[in-house]
């Protein structure tokens, strides 16, 4: 039977002093159709395995060309995900260019609609590329999960709801999800939201877990701009 764990730490994994950091951690899988992290990795979970942006296959708000992202790992069922995004949001505008979020799946196999929630957004992308995704992505968070709701968001996006439901019944972008499960696992993220701040032009980064507050994240954005 998985452990369920809660994360209520201070500080962030950078070595920061201060600040409170709030998260779920991630338990063993044990379902099937839940990511599950590499049983023999090449290589120890370390931030310098952090896998570089690519606008073409990462989802990406804000300037593409920013030199700095938030990546973050994140679950659609995590409620500190939830909260955490206003601010992801609020760094973006704050920063004016300089900063990007980038999400990146971690379903938590704890969380019974994790899985099919981060297909969903992977279908709508599939259809309508990065506005699809952030679309489903604000509507999973804003209006909740459940296999009843996502055709409706579909419809409500404008998206062919046929399609979609094809997609999602197949279960046919459950292996990107993994691959970002595997990701995250090697660059050092066990828990949600797990975020790598990362600079895009020295490949510098930091890891700062957990739904921290604003100024926390300006810390060590600033440091490595």
């Amino acid at each position: 039977m998985g452990l369920i764990g809660i994360i209520v730490g201070y500080g962030v994994a950078t070595g920061m002093n201060s600040g409170s950091s709030f998260g779920e951690q991630a338990a063993a899988p044990t379902g099937q159709a839940q990511p599950s992290q590499p049983s023999q990795p090449s290589q120890p979970p370390s931030i310098d395995n952090v896998q570089p942006v690519d606008a073409k296959n990462d989802h990406i708000r804000g300037d593409a060309n920013a030199q700095i992202s938030i990546i973050e790992y994140s679950d659609f069922e995590c409620p500190y995900c939830k909260r955490h995004n206003p601010t992801l949001d609020q760094l973006v505008e704050q920063y004016d260019g300089d900063v990007n979020v980038v999400f990146r799946h971690f379903p938590l196999s704890f969380h019974p609609n994790a899985q099919k929630a981060a297909e969903a957004s992977e279908c709508a992308a599939k259809q309508d590329g990065n506005d699809g995704f952030w679309g489903m992505h604000d509507l999973l968070y804003g209006q909740g999960l459940g296999m009843d709701k996502y055709e409706g968001y579909a419809e409500e996006l404008g998206l062919d709801v046929a399609a979609f439901k094809s997609c999602l019944d197949s279960g046919e972008t459950a292996a990107a999800i993994k691959a970002d499960f595997d990701s995250g696992s090697q660059s050092g993220v066990n828990g949600t939201p797990g975020n790598i701040i990362y600079n895009n032009i020295t490949k510098e980064a930091k890891l700062v877990s957990g739904a921290q507050p604003a100024a926390n994240f300006s810390s060590v954005i600033d440091s490595l701009l």
